[in-house]
């Protein structure tokens, strides 16, 4: 059984070993979740609608050999499937991350309370695999760190690897995740050893977000007295990008204003595959161009001239595949049945962040 907390649904699903037998989700009115001051004190609530939505489907959690899920707010730690412990569950609460998918872990360990099986999470938010010459800046107090999709970055990742009959730990790849965020990373024999950041400003704009700046105009928009440090928070990261530009967060509307004629609709949205392709060049560098296939994965790749954009820029690269859409649910399914065929072990989580700063390990830092 597989759990995904979002904002305003859970989505879940039911699999016999790799195959569906329902994907839905659990709706959550703006009403309701306004009862509740914090996203932990839906624990209950979310619990109780999730069992509503798998009994709306004639089923039950009854002999379910494991629970899995989508679970955010744990300190950065190696890719890999993890059970969900009791310290995994304090962290998840102790207010680190604001975001849903907190709930996950929690979620999936009370069902294995009350139902038995196992519960396990894969390859949270929070992972973090960049090597330390991807973290270095040109500023001492200021380093890179690892925030990306990564669920569905490596799902994509071991489809395409079985597809040219190998195993994702013997492929090198990039991987663009194109949605509502932007992530592109250099996937080396299994490990994410760089990528863009895409809550921390970096990489292409998406739809609302403004993406990598000039640092000096941008320092002194910040210093103009004109926005607040919140309000120029949400227009890099919620309200730029085709939002700021064009008015619109969907990408099905620029489109519209392109086949309709708009001009500098159709600049905007060019930029924005430029900007992917030149950071998927980037991340080819990475990996000194020995890249078995560039990899496009999100909602955005279902449009034909994004694909197309990227394959003028970027296919004497490598091969380019695209995966449109996502596979967060299937990625849950397929990391818990590895783990339960032994195909993969079960990492322990242990709360240390994998990079703690460079002064440890670089005496001159």
């Amino acid at each position: 059984f597989a759990l995904n907390p979002g904002s305003t649904s859970t989505k879940i699903a039911m699999f016999q070993d790799d195959q569906p037998l329902f994907i839905t989700k659990a709706v959550h009115t703006a009403e309701e979740l306004a009862k509740y001051p914090k996203i932990k004190d839906q624990f209950a609530y979310r619990r109780d609608t999730i069992l509503a939505a798998v009994a709306d489907q004639g089923a039950s959690l009854e002999g379910v050999d494991c629970f899995v899920a989508r679970c955010g707010g744990v300190q950065p730690c190696v890719g890999g499937v993890y059970e969900v412990t009791d310290k995994v569950i304090e962290d998840c609460f102790s207010g680190y991350t604001v975001h849903p998918a907190i709930l996950g872990g929690p979620l999936a360990d009370s069902f294995r309370r009350e139902y038995g099986g196992k519960a396990l999470f894969l390859n949270p938010p929070d992972t973090d695999e960049l090597e330390d010459v991807a973290r270095v800046t040109g500023l001492h107090d200021v380093y890179r760190t690892s925030n990306v999709h990564m669920l569905n970055q490596k799902e994509t990742a071991i489809r395409a690897a079985a597809e040219l009959g190998k195993k994702y730990e013997d492929c090198n790849f990039v991987v663009a995740h194109i949605g509502g965020g932007v992530s592109v990373s250099a996937h080396r024999k299994g490990k994410v050893v760089d990528s863009n950041s895409i809550i921390m400003g970096e990489g292409p704009m998406t739809p609302t977000r403004a993406g990598a700046l000039p640092a000096i105009p941008f320092m002194d928009l910040c210093y103009s007295g004109k926005w607040t440090r919140d309000e120029m928070y949400d227009r890099l990261i919620k309200s730029g990008g085709f939002v700021d530009l064009l008015g619109t967060s969907e990408a099905t509307d620029v489109t519209a204003m392109i086949e309709q004629g708009d001009q500098y609709a159709a600049l905007v949205y060019d930029a924005f595959i430029y900007q992917i392709g030149k950071s998927v060049g980037a991340m080819a560098a990475v990996l000194h161009y020995d890249v078995d296939a560039i990899l496009l994965g999100g909602g955005i790749v279902h449009d034909k001239r994004v694909v197309n954009g990227l394959r003028a820029m970027c296919a004497r690269i490598a091969p380019i595949r695209a995966y449109p859409g996502e596979f967060e649910m299937e990625a849950l399914a397929a990391g818990a049945l590895r783990a339960l065929r032994g195909e993969e072990p079960v990492r322990h989580y242990t709360g240390v962040p994998v990079f703690q700063g460079f002064e440890k390990k670089y005496p001159r830092a």
